[in-house]
């Protein structure tokens, strides 16, 4: 096993304490918005004599990822874990698929534009959906409501935006006419003004104040609006599900579903990627013409992801995808557990302290906030401690 020191992301979304909090380091005032456990090229993780996990991964794969792995990923980890804790709404963003994300690498490699410039949208050839595994109460934007509904909450407001939009989702209550309707609130040619954003907004504000049959979709308009003046995306939030997870509850985003992280820290993993298209709500490359050729515009529910309990203290999410699953260990001092999987695993203490076992190697003791990769090779894991340890691996 290796001791692993995380990849920061400071993006002004963050918080200035809920991640320090968790790695245990003096707060300065700025904004910590994420801490990466991974080995993704763009920012990995370093594990404890000095070489970061990608370069580990690549020396010996097989040791690492497993002969298995490797056969079906390729010489790189699957997955990218994270933690994630936003004080202001994230940006109105799409993740690809594999599919699209191949096709939109390869283009902009042929446009020569270089990995790391802003104005890049596909970091990388891989697709990417996620879960999210709350910490605190987490809020969020995923996915399309029913038209119906979306219809019916901008009937009662009293601004032409609304009437416009009111007037496409009754007249095509379809996927397409979702698409008609959140495509005129961010495309180029017919995007609102920032007029009509705030005239939409403080119709809302009327609204809550007279009563409102959805105070929550009101006051998300509200709170995006004033966080991101003049940003249409504040609108998008009347066809969009609201969600809201209590800690210990999990939230499966998959690829080419419309999303927005409002609040909260979180545990996230997700395939191997950094793709992000967005299209709103953000101080960062904008791409809505990409974003909107790869959106799914069927309306659905968000996906929460119920645990399956395994051995004694362990629960599994198993979220839809062959790239990474997620457990959750809670140890107390009345023994040893063993932890499931066999492959190449990142482990994360987010409470307590926990002594980590492998069958193969060593032990490791993991306190709240301290990370370690166990590759493959390692084996089976047994714990024990008082804490609670996050695992990653693959299905």
């Amino acid at each position: 096993m290796y001791r692993l020191t995380p990849s920061t992301q400071s993006y002004a979304w963050g918080s200035t304490t809920a991640i320090q909090d968790i790695l245990r380091t003096l707060p300065d005032g700025q904004p910590l918005a994420e801490a990466w456990f991974g080995a993704h090229p763009s920012a990995p993780a370093q594990v404890d004599d000095g070489r970061s996990l990608d370069k580990l991964i690549a020396e010996d794969p097989k040791h690492a990822l497993g002969a298995g792995a490797a056969a079906r990923f390729g010489e790189h980890l699957p997955y990218l874990l994270k933690l994630i804790a936003a004080d202001a709404p994230l940006s109105l963003q799409v993740h690809p698929d594999r599919k699209r994300a191949q096709a939109g690498f390869n283009a902009e490699n042929a446009h020569k534009v270089p990995l790391t410039s802003p104005e890049r949208s596909y970091k990388d050839p891989n697709h990417k959906p996620e879960l999210v595994y709350a910490l605190t109460r987490f809020d969020a934007m995923v996915g399309f409501r029913a038209p119906r509904r979306a219809a019916e909450l901008l009937d009662g407001l009293d601004v032409p935006l609304a009437a416009r939009l009111s007037k496409i989702l009754t007249a095509d209550p379809t996927p397409a006419g979702v698409r008609t309707a959140f495509s005129s609130l961010l495309s180029k040619d017919t995007r609102p003004g920032k007029k009509d954003v705030a005239r939409f907004a403080a119709a809302c504000a009327r609204r809550l104040e007279d009563g409102s049959p959805s105070p929550r979709t009101d006051r998300t308009v509200m709170r995006l609006a004033a966080a991101y003046p003049g940003d249409p995306g504040a609108v998008t939030s009347v066809l969009l599900n609201p969600v809201t997870l209590r800690p210990g509850e999990a939230l499966f985003v998959p690829a080419r579903t419309v999303h927005a992280y409002l609040s909260g820290a979180a545990v996230e993993i997700m395939a191997n990627s950094d793709n992000v298209l967005r299209a709103g709500l953000t101080t960062k490359h904008v791409d809505t013409a990409e974003l909107l050729s790869t959106l799914d515009t069927v309306a659905a529910p968000p996906i929460r992801i119920a645990p399956e309990r395994v051995f004694t203290s362990t629960e599994i999410y198993y979220a839809p995808v062959d790239d990474f699953e997620l457990s959750v260990t809670r140890l107390t001092d009345e023994g040893t557990a063993r932890i499931p999987g066999r492959g190449p695993r990142v482990l994360l203490c987010i409470e307590g302290e926990v002594e980590v076992h492998g069958e193969h190697d060593g032990t490791l003791v993991l306190q709240r906030g301290q990370a370690a990769f166990a590759p493959a090779a390692d084996g089976p894991l047994t714990a024990r401690g008082d804490g609670v340890l996050v695992q990653a691996d693959v299905p």
